[in-house]
């Protein structure tokens, strides 16, 4: 965690953030470890601590030993107001996204009590923008965490058949990633089927699978608090040719999207590769979202794969590729993998077979 406190206190000093506040959930566990689900950092040149309850002083001083920890006690906002009386904070940088406005109100009328005034001013992803690029520990547990997906998809190819609804194989690919490790899922499993497919996000419903369905199939584990994303799309059988000829369409544009990721590339212009290739086929008007985004720590963060997105990709960065043709009525494909941006490329980190497959 040292290196991260250091490279966001580089940030701090070229912005001229004397003292940053941190609410998010997945902000305060990279830089801190602690892994509990209540508290605050408090970020100085200097010093960090990490305020939290009664509950989680323990398991704080064991998860962030390089925080100075502190009890928020029965009276949180005058524990507040002296811990930064005694770091010398007189203006406080907030996360302008996660701090909710009624604590913003709350912290402006409990201030004026303090025996020294403290000043608010927003700062908007300071954290983020470090998170964007993950170091050698964050790509060794995503990959874990993605390894868990793949046997969770490989696991159901062995028991999609027609008469299983989708929400039995959403529940039963859960309880598979709990057995190989996972925390939980990473989002709302998708299982779209049939005319449902055509939903991009079409969370399992109680819909049975029928013969010559098309199903679309995205979900994630979480494995020491990092998310996988994996979508793919199989077909029971009797599948038509233009089903066929629509998998390799997808297949296709993904394909050339992953093989322009690179160091320097905009967002855009990897969305631009796979909408242009889906256009190319006849299909432009049915690519109805963007081509990835980061995941991390959370399963959406930046950077964005997206017509408007103008970051420039870096070593380090993960993201997803995920282009998808939705015929409204019908059904739909989607294919996703995990990339990892390296020098001179990217690397696909998923593993699960991708070629077309009819059961």
């Amino acid at each position: 965690m040292s290196s991260r406190l250091t490279r966001l206190r580089e940030l701090m000093e070229r912005e001229g953030i004397t003292a940053l506040w941190v609410h998010q959930d997945e902000n305060r566990r990279y830089l801190s470890g602690f892994t509990g689900d209540s508290g605050t950092l408090l970020i100085t040149p200097t010093a960090q601590y990490l305020l939290t309850d009664g509950r989680f002083t323990e398991q704080a001083r064991e998860e962030a030993p390089d925080f100075q920890i502190i009890d928020l006690g029965p009276h949180p906002w005058e524990q507040l107001g002296q811990t930064l009386a005694a770091a010398g904070i007189e203006k406080l940088f907030f996360e302008a996204e996660h701090l909710t406005y009624a604590t913003y109100e709350e912290f402006l009328e409990k201030s004026r009590d303090w025996p020294r005034p403290v000043s608010l001013a927003p700062v908007k992803g300071l954290v983020a923008r470090l998170r964007q690029v993950k170091d050698a520990e964050e790509i060794a547990v995503l990959e874990k965490a993605i390894a868990i997906a793949d046997a969770g998809y490989n696991h159901l190819l062995s028991i999609l058949r027609p008469g299983l609804t989708e929400r039995d194989i959403a529940l039963e690919l859960e309880y598979f990633m709990g057995k190989q490790g996972s925390r939980g899922p990473s989002f709302t499993t998708i299982i779209a089927s049939g005319p449902r497919s055509a939903l991009p996000h079409g969370v399992a419903s109680d819909r049975v699978l029928q013969p010559g369905d098309m199903i679309v199939m995205d979900f994630g584990a979480v494995y020491g608090g990092y998310h996988s994303d994996l979508t793919r799309t199989v077909a029971l059988a009797p599948v038509t040719a233009e089903w066929r000829r629509l998998y390799d369409i997808v297949l296709e544009a993904q394909q050339q999207a992953i093989a322009a990721l690179r160091p320097g590339i905009q967002g855009r212009e990897a969305d631009a590769v796979a909408r242009e290739a889906i256009a190319a086929a006849g299909y432009g008007d049915y690519f109805s979202h963007g081509l990835g985004h980061g995941v991390g720590l959370a399963i959406h963060e930046d950077p964005t794969l997206s017509s408007r997105s103008e970051v420039k990709l870096a070593p380090g960065m993960v993201v997803t590729v995920e282009p998808g043709v939705y015929l409204p009525g019908r059904g739909g494909i989607r294919i996703e993998d995990v990339v990892l941006i390296q020098e001179g490329g990217a690397r696909v980190l998923s593993r699960a077979p991708k070629e077309f497959i009819e059961l």
